[in-house]
Order: C-alpha cells, then sequence, then structure tokens
C-alpha cells in the first residue's frame, strides 16, 4: 500500500507541474472530474487507515488522549475535522460496506458517505439490518444526483422507500422527538453590549418561528427603489416595527403598574434646540435625530422637564395624532406616503411637517403618515416634505439625488 500511495503521490506532483491553461475546455473538465474522483478514492483509503489506527491504539500507545487528539497533532487538523474522521471511519466499517466501496470507486464524496453512514444507521435502528442494506443503493444512487445537503434533506423520507410498513411511525416519532427537543432548546438571550446596543440571538420552535416569519417576512421587502439597507437591516427594521404595532394596540400586560410604553427624557430646549441625547428609562442614551422622531409618534411617549428638572408633562397628549385626528390622516394618506412605499396605516407614525418642538401644530394641515423607516429617513433633514395644492403630501428630493428637486409623491396607495 506504501508503494502504491507513493506511486500516486509522484504522479500527483506531476500533474500540479503540468500547465492546465494548455488544456482544451473538453479536457479540462475531464481533468476536474478525475481529480474529484482521484480525491474521493484517497479518501477512502485515509479512512481505512484511520479505522485501523483507531483499532490499534496507535494514538495513546504514543501518548494522546485519543485517536481525535493524535490525529490532531499529527495532521494538523481542527479537534472536530478529526472527530469527524474517526466518527466516519468507524461508522463505514462497521455497518455500511455498500458506501464503503462507493466512496472507494470515486462514485460518491466524503460528505455524501457522511450523510448516508448517518441516514443508514438511523435506518438500522428504526426498521432492521435487511432494510438498511436497501437504504444503502437507494442512497447511493441518490447521490448521483444530489449534493449533501438535498441528500440528508431526502434521506429524512428513505423509510418510505426501503420500509414503508414502519415509515408512518418512525416519522411521527422522530416528529415528536424533534418537538420535545425544540421545546427544550428554545430561548431567546437579550446581550447588553457596552455602547447601549442588544445582540440579539436564540432559538425558536417551530410555532414561534412560523409564527415570527409571518409577522416579519411581509415587512422586509425593499421599501421602494430608493431602499439602501441590506436584508440584515431590514429584517431588523422589521422586528422594531413589530414592537411598535404591539405598543401601539394598548394590549400589552402592564409592566410594573404602568401600561407598556417607551419613555424618553429630555429638556425642552434639548429638544427644541437639538443640543443633546435624550434617555430612556432604560438609561440607554438617544442621538437628538432619534429623540426628535420619537416626539412625533403618538405610541411613544415623552417625559419632558422643565430646566430644573421638574416634569412638565409626560405624554402632553394634547399634541398627539389621536382619535378624530389619526383617522382623517390615515383617509387622507392611506399609508406611508412616502413615494414608493407600501406599508399601511397600522405600520406607520404621524410627523409633525414643521415640528412641534419649532412651533409646529398637531393638526392635519402639519402632518403625514410615515412608516419608522421613512420617518428616520425624513429626519435626517435631505428631503423636505410639504403638503401639494390638492392637500396631499409630496416630498422634494435631495439635489444629489435628482438636481432638478422636482416633488414626488406615493402613487402605490392611490392605485389601491
Amino acid at each position: 500500500m506504501l508503494e502504491g500511495l507513493t506511486q500516486a503521490e509522484t504522479a500527483v506532483a506531476d500533474c500540479l507541474d503540468a500547465p492546465a491553461w494548455a488544456l482544451p475546455e473538453h479536457d479540462l473538465v475531464a481533468a476536474l472530474d478525475a481529480a474529484h474522483r482521484l480525491e474521493q478514492r484517497l479518501a477512502a483509503v485515509k479512512l481505512a487507515l484511520v479505522r485501523e489506527l483507531d483499532g490499534r491504539g496507535t494514538g495513546t500507545a504514543q501518548g494522546a488522549s485519543s485517536t481525535v487528539v493524535w490525529l490532531r497533532d499529527r495532521l494538523r487538523l481542527s479537534v472536530s475535522a478529526a472527530r469527524r474522521l474517526v466518527d466516519l471511519a468507524g461508522a463505514l466499517d462497521a455497518g455500511a460496506p455498500g458506501v464503503r466501496a462507493a466512496l472507494a470507486s470515486g462514485d460518491i464524496s466524503v460528505e455524501q458517505a457522511r450523510v448516508i453512514g448517518d441516514t443508514v444507521s438511523t435506518v438500522h435502528t428504526s426498521a432492521g439490518a435487511e432494510a438498511a442494506g436497501k437504504a444503502v443503493g437507494v442512497l447511493v444512487e441518490w447521490a448521483g444526483q444530489f449534493e449533501p445537503t438535498l441528500l440528508r434533506k431526502l434521506g429524512t423520507r428513505i423509510l418510505d422507500h426501503v420500509a414503508p410498513e414502519v415509515a408512518e411511525a418512525a416519522a411521527r416519532a422522530a416528529l415528536e422527538a424533534e418537538a420535545r427537543r425544540a421545546s427544550r432548546d428554545r430561548h431567546v438571550t437579550l446581550s447588553e453590549l457596552s455602547d447601549g446596543r442588544l445582540r440579539l440571538s436564540g432559538s425558536l420552535d417551530a410555532e414561534a418561528a412560523g409564527l415570527l416569519r409571518a409577522a416579519i417576512d411581509p415587512l422586509t421587502a425593499p421599501s421602494g427603489p430608493d431602499d439602501p439597507r441590506c436584508p440584515g437591516q431590514r429584517r431588523h427594521d422589521a422586528l422594531a416595527d413589530l414592537c411598535r404595532l404591539a405598543l401601539r394596540t394598548g394590549e400589552l400586560p402592564e409592566h410594573g403598574g404602568d401600561p407598556a410604553q417607551l419613555v424618553v427624557t429630555t429638556s425642552f430646549e434639548t429638544l427644541a434646540r437639538q443640543l443633546d441625547a435624550g434617555t430612556l428609562d432604560t438609561d440607554l442614551r438617544l442621538t437628538p435625530e432619534t429623540v426628535r422622531r420619537l416626539a412625533c409618534d403618538a405610541a411613544i411617549l415623552p417625559a419632558v422637564l422643565g430646566g430644573a428638572g421638574q416634569t412638565l408633562d409626560v405624554g402632553r397628549q394634547r399634541r398627539l395624532f389621536t382619535g378624530p385626528l389619526r383617522r382623517a390622516l390615515v383617509l387622507r394618506d392611506r399609508g406611508c406616503a412616502f413615494p414608493g412605499c407600501d406599508r399601511p396605516p397600522r405600520w406607520c407614525d404621524a410627523h409633525h411637517i414643521h415640528h412641534w418642538a419649532d412651533g409646529g401644530s398637531t393638526s392635519l394641515t402639519n402632518a403625514v403618515l410615515l412608516c419608522a423607516h421613512h420617518h428616520r429617513h425624513v429626519h435626517r433633514g435631505e428631503w423636505t416634505v410639504r403638503l401639494g395644492g390638492d392637500g396631499r403630501p409630496e416630498f422634494v428630493p435631495p439635489a444629489w439625488l435628482d438636481p432638478d428637486r422636482l416633488p414626488r409623491r406615493n402613487q402605490y396607495h392611490r392605485r389601491t
């Protein structure tokens, strides 16, 4: 064996020195297929060697704690890669000779062999050795058509082909086991970062995942042709929209004796002149631009303090777009009024065209509906919002986007 491997190494070295650029395309493709097939056959040899070394205990005899650790040091692998090598070598040797033969002939890849080995082991447990033997043949045939990820997915229904009499019961048992595992592992973690942001991570069970996707997917589409957000940023903003909607319903349980709400603390001078940041009731600080934007939203109640720190008002309901005024605004704009946006009214804030802190009135002639994304966009100050001669909102783009600065309107809601 050693002599053959030495000869193979020499042949491979000769191939490395051959100019690939000189090959015609047909030969180049054929050489790629041959190299891939040889790689899989060499992998079969390597797995056989690993299995024999593991069986002899060579690694532990040479002072390592296990064959995995020995392979890590010997071949300079990661521990996980070494473990996968030992596990696959054992699986092919113990119960899947057909898989080993397919790999040795170069008909399947190492990853496909790993998938087939895992699937056959499950079939053996569920339906016995005869069904497992049939499964090897079916899976090897499928491996000629499908890459490892799809092969694994197809393998979940292999019992339908090799042992239909137990397939339904096994599928039900697997589904119940998966549901128990998902219920046990479900969690959401909120980790506060040093700059006040939160890192969100977790694992949702199937039901919660379905609910989240149903709620968030419609909100993750680009809001228009000029939307610069990447998909991750759109998902982030969609999650924030869901929270705004939940707060706006007024149906959340009380928290600490108060309705669920977001309280922003700032001085009137700070808000009016955009001098400094505001502070949330969680002690997180917000930029002046963010504070002024939040002050527009009827679902978010700012706490405005006087110069001496006394509370002047919390919420100041008289300036909020509520009741008949909100309904009139919805009837006029029918959703986010920004050009090209299709967000419906329930996802929108009422924005003061002339900010209330600058003396703007809370009236239909000084208001426009904006979704959260376009509310932030408008508060950056590049776009000018105004009402046209017919009383409907129009938006003047910045000069860098349109040198002529021609007003634009939302045509989406007019059509619907």
